[in-house]
This record gives structure tokens, C-alpha cells and sequence, in this order.
């Protein structure tokens, strides 16, 4: 048993850490302080912190801090943890210290292990790379873990998240162009209303989406400045002259991203509003997927007794006692990713809010939401485009009998006989069951001709077009 751990050190004494594990000390104490939940810190943070050390080393050898042998190893390591290559030997939990100090040591440690198995050293003699003095050098965790964060964060919206959402607007332009001749009737206050058509209906669904993209995208400019070189507070403490400048410059290359440097590190360093506003961003995509997909889910309720405008693919039985019922299923998904990013957004709301002075202590939380959000959204924009979007069917039988049955047709009519007059015209249709038609002729408010001539959905969905 003993020969299946080694004995590390750090700054309160020896520990005890697996054999074969690439992290150190501080790690191990992590894992043994913070055993909370199952959450870890996401991968794709991981790599971002990753990408900083390697641009870091780049940066500190040319600017003389670091020889190129270390440079070399720093970089080595990062790449290969930067393409997945050493994930199980990043266990930490989300629910850790708010500075997510022990992550960046966790990264700090395992590149340190990896120059050591590099270069024939023992695993914990930080030897030939010190986790501390090489590949943590210039940086605090207070500049790179936002940072990390936010590289993360655009890079998922940006490959991950957009083209994915681009898809479903695309998705659901293509629908409501090819709807765009079937009138129905509309509906306000979940009352009949005057028409419009099936396509301009759908229309309304994608601008949503495409504006919830625009401001998506908007909110991304926040995210380019980043803290690095600012190190403990945002003063740049222990960091070389230009350090700044240079890694930004170094993440913008690696990246492909307009990543800069901060201005002010202080603001980004002690809150992160940038965060908290790409969050909303994603939350009001959220409201937006919400509002769809309850649209969708009532035009296609029945198949007999609702409205049945819609007919969805059936993807699996809906029922384990009733017998070919069919539920909408993708619009029941999406609906509670919705709610769960909403909730998400709450917590970043309130972690971007709960820092104090010059540094936010909320930063694993913050960065865990947004990933999954990112996360949830894509896949769930994806499920639903490819598995309900893309074989809606309109009913367009059904659309039909409801609008030749609607009372809101009488609407038409008062610019010609006044507002008093076709009220009673409604009335009178309702109550007695006949048709608008029918009902205008008996008032004598209109013949039949001048009925059929203003009272034409087409027109009316369309007005116009006259």
C-alpha cells in the first residue's frame, strides 16, 4: 500500500500523493479539503489556463526571465495538455477556493511533472520546472484564472455555440419561407385574433434567435481585454515590463481571437461584469429558445382536441399506459435547459456582485455556469433543430377550418361599418352560429359582395400588399 503514493511538499508540510499522479501537493489538498459534489472544473478551462502558461513562457523568455530550455518544457507540457492529452490529472472540484488557486496549481504541478518524467526526474522534485517559480512566473491566479475564463468562453461561443444557433436560424428561415403562403389565424391572449400567415409567424421565431445572436456576439467584445500581467491586485507585481502587452499579443495568436490587454486590470481583476454580461446574454437566448418552443408546443397540441396547427416528428412513444400518444418531447427539453440557465445566470448575477475589493472570489462558479450554459444551449439547439425543427409539418387542414371559423375576420369590416357595428356582427355570429357572412348580410351593414371583397384573409394577413 505505501509503495502506491509518494510523499510531496509544499509550504505546510508533506502529503501523501498517488504515485502515478502527475499533480502535486496543493492539488492533493484540494481533492481531500473540497470533497463537494461532483462538479470539476470544466476541460475546456483547463485548456485555456494551459494556452496562458505556454504563451506565458513564450513571453518570459523573451523578455529574459526564462531560458529556452524551460521555455521549451513549459510549452511542451502545455500543448499536450492543451489537446486533451492528461485529462484525468485534473480532478479538482468547481467548489473549491473563489480564486480558483488550487486549479492554477493544479496546472502549475502537472507541467512541472511532466518536464520532470521529460527529462528523467522524479515525479514531485520539481526538477528541472519549479510550479511556482518557472511556470507560474509573472502570473498570479488572480489575473490568469479570469482570463482563462474568458478565453474559454469565446472560443465556445464562437466555434461552438454560434454555428450551432446559425444552424436553427437557418433552420427556421427556410420554414417560414416555405410557409409563407398559409394564412391562419392569429392569436393574442391565447384568444383568436386576425390573421397572419404561418410564415410570418415563423418569422418572428428566428429574428428572435438572430437577435439573441447579435447581442451574443456584442457582449464578446468585453471579454477580449484581458487582466494577465497584472498579477495579485492589478498593479503587475513580480512581472517583467511590457508582460502584458506581449502575452495578450501571444493569446491572440494562439487563439486566432482579438484578445488585448486590459486597460484598467483593477476593474477586471476585482469584478467581472464582462462575464456576468456575456451570462445574461446567454440567459436572454435562453428566454428567447423559451418563448419558441411553448409556441411550438401549443400549435401542435391534440392531435384532436387543441389546436394541431403544427405537426411534430414522432420520435418515441409518449406514454407508458396510454397507447399512441405522442408528446412533444424536444420543446419539453429545451424548455428545461432554458430554465436551467436561467437559474445559472442567477447564481453568476449574484457571484459577479458578492466580490469585494480588488478581487472577486466567485471566479470557479462564474466560469463553471457559463461553460455549461454554452454548453446546454448548443446541445440542446442541436437536438432540437435536428430531431423536431426539421420535420415540422403544417396542418394545414385544420389551419384552414379555424380561420374560415374565426370571428376576428369581422375586423375587416370596421373601417367600413364602425367598431359598434361589427361588434354586433361578432355577437350575433356567435351566439346564433352562423357565419361572419351570414350575420353581416342580416344587419344589412354590407351585401355579400362587399363582405367577400373585405373580407379576405390573404389581404388581411398581408395589407400592404393592396
Amino acid at each position: 500500500m505505501t509503495n502506491s503514493f509518494r510523499t510531496e511538499n509544499d509550504s505546510l508540510g508533506s502529503i501523501e500523493v498517488p504515485r502515478e499522479a502527475l499533480w502535486g501537493a496543493q492539488t492533493q489538498r484540494s481533492l481531500l479539503n473540497f470533497a463537494i459534489g461532483q462538479d470539476q472544473i470544466p476541460m475546456k478551462l483547463i485548456y485555456s489556463l494551459a494556452r496562458i502558461k505556454q504563451a506565458a513562457s513564450i513571453v518570459n523568455n523573451r523578455l529574459g526571465t526564462l531560458d529556452d530550455n524551460k521555455r521549451d518544457l513549459i510549452v511542451n507540457a502545455a500543448c499536450e495538455i492543451a489537446m486533451g492529452k492528461h485529462d484525468a490529472h485534473f480532478p479538482l472540484s468547481v467548489w473549491q477556493t473563489g480564486s480558483g488557486t488550487q486549479t492554477n496549481m493544479n496546472l502549475n504541478e502537472v507541467i512541472s511533472n511532466l518536464a520532470s518524467k521529460a527529462t528523467g526526474k522524479p515525479l514531485g522534485s520539481h526538477l528541472p520546472l519549479h510550479p511556482n517559480d518557472d511556470v507560474n512566473q509573472s502570473q498570479s491566479t488572480n489575473d490568469v484564472f479570469p482570463a482563462a475564463i474568458q478565453i474559454a468562453t469565446v472560443q465556445e461561443i464562437q466555434t461552438t455555440l454560434i454555428p450551432e444557433l446559425d444552424l436553427l436560424i437557418e433552420s427556421l428561415t427556410k420554414k417560414s419561407n416555405a410557409w409563407s403562403e398559409i394564412v391562419k389565424i392569429g392569436r393574442t391572449h391565447l384568444q383568436d385574433a386576425v390573421p397572419l400567415t404561418l410564415g410570418q409567424e415563423v418569422s418572428a421565431w428566428s429574428t428572435q434567435l438572430s437577435t439573441a445572436r447579435e447581442r451574443i456576439e456584442v457582449s464578446l467584445r468585453e471579454l477580449y481585454p484581458l487582466p494577465l500581467g497584472g498579477t495579485a491586485i492589478g498593479t503587475g507585481l513580480n512581472s517583467p515590463k511590457n508582460f502584458d502587452s506581449e502575452i495578450a499579443t501571444e493569446i491572440s495568436l494562439l487563439t486566432n481571437l482579438p484578445f488585448s490587454k486590459a486597460n484598467n486590470k483593477f476593474a477586471i481583476m476585482g469584478s467581472h461584469d464582462g462575464l456576468v454580461n456575456a451570462m445574461s446574454q446567454l440567459k436572454m437566448l435562453a428566454v428567447s429558445l423559451l418563448k419558441i418552443v411553448n409556441d411550438i408546443r401549443l400549435l401542435s397540441c391534440g392531435p384532436r382536441a387543441g389546436f394541431s396547427e403544427l405537426q411534430l416528428p414522432e420520435n418515441e412513444p409518449g406514454s407508458s399506459i396510454m397507447p399512441g400518444k405522442v408528446n412533444p418531447t424536444q420543446c419539453e427539453a429545451m424548455s428545461m435547459v432554458c430554465m436551467q440557465v436561467i437559474g445559472l445566470d442567477t447564481a453568476v448575477t449574484m457571484g459577479g456582485g458578492g466580490g469585494h475589493l480588488q478581487m472577486n472570489a466567485y471566479k470557479p462558479l462564474i466560469g463553471f455556469n457559463l461553460l455549461k450554459s454554452i454548453e446546454l444551449l448548443h446541445d440542446a439547439c442541436r437536438s432540437c433543430r435536428k430531431n423536431m425543427v426539421e420535420g415540422i409539418r403544417p396542418n394545414e387542414e385544420k389551419i384552414a377550418k379555424d380561420l374560415q371559423q374565426s370571428l376576428m375576420l369581422v375586423t375587416a369590416l370596421s373601417p367600413k361599418i364602425g367598431y359598434d357595428n361589427a361588434t354586433k356582427i361578432a355577437k350575433y355570429a356567435y351566439e346564433t352560429g352562423v357565419s361572419l357572412r351570414e350575420a353581416a348580410v342580416n344587419f344589412n351593414y354590407v351585401d355579400e359582395d362587399e363582405f367577400d371583397q373585405l373580407v379576405n384573409p390573404i389581404l388581411m394577413a398581408n395589407p400592404k400588399s393592396k
